[in-house]
């Protein structure tokens, strides 16, 4: 996602949840892959499976956040919004 695209309107709580749990999905689907795949292959699944349990637990964070500070100021909901679309392109790479 580029600098020069339009401003990406703020995300609610219910976004960061609905995020949260597609990423909890690819997260699961892409350990089942690595467990049936032939040996030697799991580790790039399982590599970028650990990549988005660490995304995720950032995108975790800041809901908690969102949650104890009521809002945040669009800036920070611009950077979770870049986050998670970085994400999407990333699982699109990888399957």
């Amino acid at each position: 996602m580029s600098d020069s695209a339009a401003p990406v309107p703020p995300l609610s709580a219910a976004d960061l949840r609905h995020a949260l749990d597609e990423l909890d999905a690819k997260i699961h689907t892409l350990r089942q892959r690595a467990h049936a795949t032939a040996a030697g292959s799991p580790a790039t699944y399982l590599a970028h499976a650990d990549a988005l349990e660490a995304k995720r637990a950032r995108l975790a964070i800041q809901l908690t956040e969102h949650a104890a500070a009521g809002a945040a100021e669009p800036g920070a909901w611009a950077s979770i919004w870049r986050g998670i679309e970085a994400l999407r392109e990333d699982l699109r790479n990888i399957l």
